[in-house]
């Protein structure tokens, strides 16, 4: 195996002696490191290159953004390059996957719950059997819990047979009708007012192991992972062509601890920025092309109690025009119970504390499906944020829905612009890092 590469940009590409600070971003044994360069004394951010044709660009690939995608988009990319440091991977913070990407449920999707031509139910299937793939092959902690979908009204019922429907006559996904006296012998402590269906090919991971594995893959490729490299700005640059791109891309990064600046070029970028990405799309386009990020914050809420025991995922049957797919309870590989996420509408994606006041209306929106919760064991645990390009239903027979945003930008050479990338994003991550290779190659 190839000494892993944990430099930062600098150090790739000129530092002689850097400076060398270590992160542990987990229990886990990798350690990241990042490297500043010097500023010159005017305070001005130093050049590591001048404006050049693209064949001498830093790198071939920079990836914007190393949450569970990005990392899944440069390890694809590094290893189709076949070249150690042909591809960079840029992270605004000391750790990969700090954002979204660890604060979710955890749950391997089937991928049911979209609309057929839609993106995210062609990336989930696709990705579902390669998530399941390699966790078996590189020992990533999963377990194929299944899942019981219930309704306790008409109109949920209506929506569990629009599902069953749709698995069986369009996308041919395995579910099954669990009979209201089957479900007593099987989960006892779970009721359901008029009907369950049951998802067996969905599971629940280790993220943080998975998103660990992503980088071991790019690391053996020769890859370059770049912490506290924030990105500032990023110019297409045209040579020959005018076609913006076509010479490349220049990119100002940097690290938020000390304010120090680097500029990189790179052949082509992939924009994986996750709750940063509109940022990073309005960085190039012009203003009145620019887009708006709405946060959908998600509150979670543990239960250290060993009564009602579940051992099967339980989802609330899915509601038009909700932002996501209900309060539903999952469980980790330990068997610990956890309720969320919920859908609060956030300013900052920096909103992370739980809210607390959300606490009764998710103990009444459990207990329609989990009768006998004790509710004074539920306890804080967290919150993530999901990145959204609108106030928008989660499900493609809601109101509004909007689908992934995976595309080869018009009017520009070299550019990949990963929008919306919510759930199932990290169930899609494999399958949106064949895509993205697709775009670059095909």
């Amino acid at each position: 195996m190839k000494a892993p590469a944990r430099a930062s940009v600098y150090h790739a590409l000129c530092a002689p002696s850097p400076t060398v600070r270590s992160h542990r971003p987990s229990a886990a044994t990798a350690v990241f490191l990042t490297v500043h360069s010097k500023f010159p004394q005017n305070g001005n951010p130093r050049r590591l290159f001048s404006h050049t044709p693209r064949a001498q660009a830093d790198f071939t690939h920079a990836v914007i953004g190393a949450g569970v995608v990005g990392l899944a988009v440069a390890q694809e990319l590094a290893r189709r390059s076949g070249s150690p440091g042909s591809t960079v991977l840029l992270e605004r913070h000391n750790a990969i996957g700090t954002e979204t990407s660890s604060r979710n449920s955890e749950v391997i999707h089937a991928g049911i719950y979209y609309g057929a031509s839609s993106l995210k139910t062609s990336l989930c299937l696709h990705g579902k059997h390669l998530l399941y793939s390699l966790c078996s092959s590189r020992g990533i902690p999963h377990r194929r819990t299944g899942k019981w979908i219930v309704a306790q009204n008409d109109i949920q019922l209506a929506a569990l047979e629009q599902i069953h429907s749709f698995c069986t006559s369009e996308i041919n996904v395995p579910v099954n009708w669990v009979s209201l006296d089957e479900a007593s012998r099987r989960e006892p402590a779970v009721h359901a007012e008029k009907a369950i269906l049951e998802s067996p090919t969905t599971g629940i991971i280790d993220s943080h192991a998975y998103m660990l594995s992503l980088l071991g893959l790019f690391e053996e490729a020769g890859g370059t992972l770049a912490l506290n490299s924030a990105v500032q700005s990023v110019t297409p640059l045209s040579g020959s062509s005018p076609v913006p791109g076509s010479a490349g891309w220049e990119l100002v990064v940097r690290d938020p601890s000390t304010g120090e600046e680097s500029t990189i070029t790179a052949e082509t970028i992939i924009n994986s920025a996750g709750l940063g990405a509109v940022d990073i799309h309005n960085m190039i386009v012009p203003k009145d092309q620019h887009k708006k990020m709405y946060y959908a914050k998600g509150n979670y809420f543990s239960y250290p109690a060993s009564q009602p025991k579940v051992n099967t995922l339980i989802y609330p049957a899915p509601e038009p025009g909700h932002g996501g797919l209900g309060t539903h309870l999952t469980l980790d590989l330990a068997g610990r119970i956890k309720f969320g996420p919920d859908v609060e509408w956030v300013d900052s994606p920096d909103d992370l504390a739980v809210n607390t006041t959300r606490l009764p209306q998710t103990i009444a929106e459990v207990k329609k499906y989990l009768p006998t919760l004790d509710e004074t064991q539920l306890q804080p645990d967290y919150a993530g944020i999901r990145p959204k390009l609108a106030k928008a239903g989660a499900v493609a027979h809601g109101k509004g829905f909007v689908d992934f945003v995976i595309r080869k930008e018009d009017g520009y050479e070299g550019w990949i612009n990963l929008l919306n990338i919510e759930s199932p994003g990290l169930t899609s991550s494999l399958a949106i890092s064949e895509k993205v290779r697709q775009l670059l190659y095909t």
